[in-house]
């Protein structure tokens, strides 16, 4: 795995546009001015409109990513994250809805 390393700045989302939230737990490692993320982190997931297709519809937003395939070289206290990570947005009853969304991130640091 190799790309772009993810900052607690990187742009992140659900599959269904939901926006995720990086809360870093490293707080000495950093790259273009941000703390890196690292499968450690917390990922939260705010106004995703997902719902299950029942009669009526049931909500079942995304609310955390759980991370599947992370850098394998790079550590930063925890294992990092670079844009050829795998992560699964999950929902509060814990089924996996899908592939996080990784938008951008910075371009001045890479790992693998």
């Amino acid at each position: 795995m190799a790309g772009n390393t993810l900052t607690a700045a990187s742009s992140l989302s659900c599959p269904h546009g939901g926006t995720v939230t990086i809360t870093p737990s490293n707080t000495r490692a950093k790259a273009d001015g941000d703390f890196i993320a690292t499968a450690a982190d917390t990922f939260t997931i705010s106004g995703c409109p997902f719902q299950l297709p029942t009669v009526p519809p049931t909500p079942s937003p995304c609310i955390m990513v759980q991370w599947m395939v992370t850098d394998e070289l790079v550590k930063a206290g925890a294992l990092t994250l670079s844009e050829s990570s795998q992560g699964l947005c999950i929902s509060a009853l814990g089924p996996p809805q899908g592939p996080v969304v990784i938008s951008s991130t910075q371009t001045k640091a890479s790992s693998k």
